[in-house]
């Protein structure tokens, strides 16, 4: 009886030690949208198009070779070696398309166009839906080029 009451006692310890050890660990939490878009723009920027590309959806990258994607990014590219690479969120939301399909977007500045009333161009990323993680399409969206009256 009394190796019973041990077995009992030790089974409890180590479920309780168990218990503890996850939840001291702590959770690898998901990187958000924003994250990985600011990271995968980050990477572009930095000419890291193996990183960046990664990065993409795979049906995304089902229809863009890895080649095509480095000539796609180029503009980005250039525009942070002439703009500089720090960037910043600018706006983010979503976009019904013309077939009412819903698409997350996050668009981000060049912070040397912070004292700019509109940035001169937005660095764009759209994801597939406001849960997705992988990036479905990116791209350059330039400033209004006519003035308002």
């Amino acid at each position: 009886m009394t190796i019973i009451r041990t077995l009992r006692a030790w089974r409890r310890a180590g479920v309780l030690l168990a218990v503890w050890l996850l939840l001291a660990v702590p959770a690898v939490a998901r990187p958000s949208q924003v994250q990985v878009a600011r990271q995968f723009l980050l990477a572009v920027l930095r000419g890291d198009y193996t990183v960046a590309y990664r990065l993409l959806a795979p049906e995304t990258q089902a229809t863009l070779t890895a080649k095509e994607f480095r000539a796609a990014a180029r503009p980005l590219h250039a525009q942070g070696q002439r703009r500089g690479q720090p960037i910043d969120l600018y706006k983010l939301g979503y976009r019904i398309g013309e077939t009412h399909e819903v698409t997350s977007f996050y668009s981000f500045m060049f912070k040397s166009d912070t004292l700019a009333r509109l940035p001169q161009v937005q660095l764009d990323v759209t994801f597939r839906d406001s849960t997705a993680t992988a990036i479905m399409g990116f791209g350059l969206i330039p400033a209004p080029q006519t003035k308002r009256k």
